[in-house]
């Protein structure tokens, strides 16, 4: 696919070519991970991993509350260099710290808030080695490593899940846990497993209180297909998700805006959910049937809570959202190739999902807002924000030959707000976490 500065619909005038962040290669990004580690340390890796990012299709926010999420893993990946050492010790680079090699020792790191606490993106590594020897997969040994990803940083693509997934993959192999198993023929539970550690890294030793979504996606997403994802159980279901077929793409749109889900917005509305479960009487928010909602609206109005309005707006969106999940997944099971009044609905369910999380969950912001608006002014079939939202990036489903045409209305859109310009990707559904090398 071709992208180019054209005229812009409407305004007689060209617009800034849109920037597309491309995604390196295999052999790309295994030569590139391997330069650096030999650069530091002075002698050959073991091996490179690598694992995907991911961009969720639909299903956002309802991981943590035991509903169903549907991700698919990008083309872009984090690629680790890593060789086992004989001793305890951590070593990690990447190519913004090259000039300072991080030195860890397993036998004290530990979680946030404790006096072993691990800063910064050391903490998505190092944090999956604590937290497979915390389920009895220890004790590991040491590691020398060297980071090099194209996965957008900040964009709510989930580039610490796809640090924290090649890590898993790499010490799954060199410590010969006999795990994960191969691409090619991959053991689905054995990889559960590491999502499990992965998550515990993310949300002990990171901080982050996030769900196992991002970390499921690149461990178990498979190429072609989007990943059904019941959140409670952990049970995986692929769905063919073959867009070219139909003449689609899938347009990811970086809004730039910042992303962080370490600050205390996430955190509140994960909050406000689990005390919603509690006024209602049940363990998650994925109990309460769709049809009984207005009932539960109404308990949740009535309850004398100080914050019961904002319990209603993030309750309504869960309850919702799994509901279009549920539709959606329905849909491309039985529709293929996607066309007619099937897209259409596709397209419904994808605007109402943002317009839920816009309004119920109070998550967007004005960057993910216009690109969405414009996005479908431009003649997408649907848009919407995806990941955790509060910055991050949104997805439009638009035919493959305006691409373009779509992107560059929101790059005038953005000039025109004064936002910093986005950048964009081409999602095709990929390869789950695996060695490159």
């Amino acid at each position: 696919m071709t992208h180019e500065s054209t005229p812009v619909p409407g305004t007689g005038t060209a617009a800034a070519a849109p920037v597309f962040s491309p995604a390196l290669t295999p052999e790309e990004g295994a030569a590139a991970a391997t330069d650096l580690f030999r650069e530091v340390f002075g002698c050959e890796p073991d091996g490179v991993w690598y694992a995907p990012g991911r961009v969720n299709i639909i299903g956002e926010h309802t991981d943590y509350n035991g509903g169903l999420a549907l991700p698919i893993a990008l083309p872009h990946r984090a690629h680790l260099a890593l060789r086992r050492r004989d001793d305890r010790t951590i070593r990690l680079v990447s190519p913004q710290t090259r000039e300072t090699v991080d030195v860890l020792d397993l036998d004290v790191i530990g979680p946030k808030g404790t006096p072993g606490e691990v800063r910064h993106w050391n903490a998505y590594v190092a944090g999956v080695a604590w937290a497979l020897e915390q389920d009895g997969l220890g004790p590991l040994s040491g590691f020398d490593a060297a980071l090099y990803s194209c996965v957008p940083l900040g964009g709510g693509l989930s580039s610490s899940a796809a640090l924290e997934a090649s890590t898993s993959v790499a010490l799954d192999e060199v410590c010969g846990l006999g795990l994960a198993g191969t691409v090619e023929e991959p053991d689905d539970a054995g990889r559960a497993r590491l999502v499990t550690s992965c998550v515990r890294a993310e949300n002990e030793m990171a901080g982050a209180p996030t769900g196992g979504m991002d970390q499921s996606a690149s461990l178990r997403c498979r190429a072609g297909h989007a990943l059904e994802l019941d959140c409670r159980t952990g049970e995986v279901t692929q769905v063919p998700f073959d867009l070219a077929a139909a003449g689609l793409a899938l347009l990811v749109i970086d809004t730039k805006a910042k992303h962080s889900l370490v600050d205390g917005q996430y955190r509140a509305r994960r909050a406000a959910c689990e005390r919603s479960a509690k006024v209602l009487g049940v363990e998650l928010l994925a109990d309460v049937d769709v049809a009984d909602l207005d009932e539960a609206l109404a308990r949740l109005a009535n309850s004398g809570e100080d914050n019961a309005d904002e319990l209603v707006k993030r309750t309504r969106h869960v309850v919702t959202e799994i509901d279009r999940t549920r539709r959606l997944i329905t849909l491309l099971q039985n529709s293929r190739p996607l066309a007619g009044q099937t897209l259409a609905e596709v397209g419904a369910l994808l605007n109402g999902s943002h317009d839920s999380l816009r309004d119920d969950y109070e998550c967007t912001c004005p960057e993910l807002d216009v690109a969405v608006d414009t996005a479908r002014a431009a003649g997408a079939h649907g848009a919407r924000m995806t990941g955790g939202g509060f910055g991050g990036s949104a997805i439009a489903l638009v035919d493959v030959d305006k691409v373009d045409e779509v992107a560059r209305a929101v790059v005038a859109s953005y000039a025109e707000a004064g936002f910093t310009p986005p950048a964009f990707l081409d999602a095709l559904p990929s390869a789950p976490a695996g060695r490159l090398a």
